[in-house]
């Protein structure tokens, strides 16, 4: 859902507001995932307790390692595009960034990755910002729009 132009306490304009909740939003793939986890679970004690014999605890560190690595799929995120900035809220942290700090951007079918480097590099998921869309991606078009005159190139 994009709410064109709204103001905020700050008397500051968001162009773009909407949360992204991919769980929720696509439910056959989420199906899939939990599917595959209960049955990567599954396996991974079996073979913690009966290949490596080692103590049940390694299960749990390494269940924790993977929901954690995967974590963004199952949280809500809430972006806001605003004149000099983004915004992305997560649960429990907020990013902001202006959108000088972007040299690039490019887009996929469930998203946008602002890049901090003038052409696509390997590095952009840890330097840039990954934006989803929401599920009906009402707000996918102009906000192409939006970042081709903020940022400029678009890959």
């Amino acid at each position: 859902m994009s709410n064109k132009s709204l103001i905020s306490n700050k008397k500051e304009v968001v162009h773009f507001d909407w949360v992204s909740f991919p769980f929720v939003d696509r439910p056959q793939t989420s199906t899939l995932l939990v599917v595959f986890l209960v049955f990567l679970s599954i396996l991974l004690r079996w073979f913690i307790q009966n290949s490596f014999l080692l103590p049940i605890g390694w299960f749990w560190i390494s269940m924790v390692l993977i929901l954690l690595s995967i974590s963004s799929y199952f949280i809500p995120s809430h972006y806001k595009f605003m004149n000099d900035r983004v915004v992305a809220k997560y649960v429990v942290m907020k990013v902001e960034r202006k959108y000088k700090d972007f040299g690039c951007f490019y887009s996929d079918k469930h998203g946008v990755m602002l890049s901090t480097f003038k052409t696509p590099r390997r590095l952009d998921p840890f330097r840039g910002m990954s934006i989803r869309f929401s599920k009906t991606q009402a707000e996918k078009d102009e906000l192409i729009i939006f970042l081709e005159k903020k940022i400029g190139k678009r890959y």
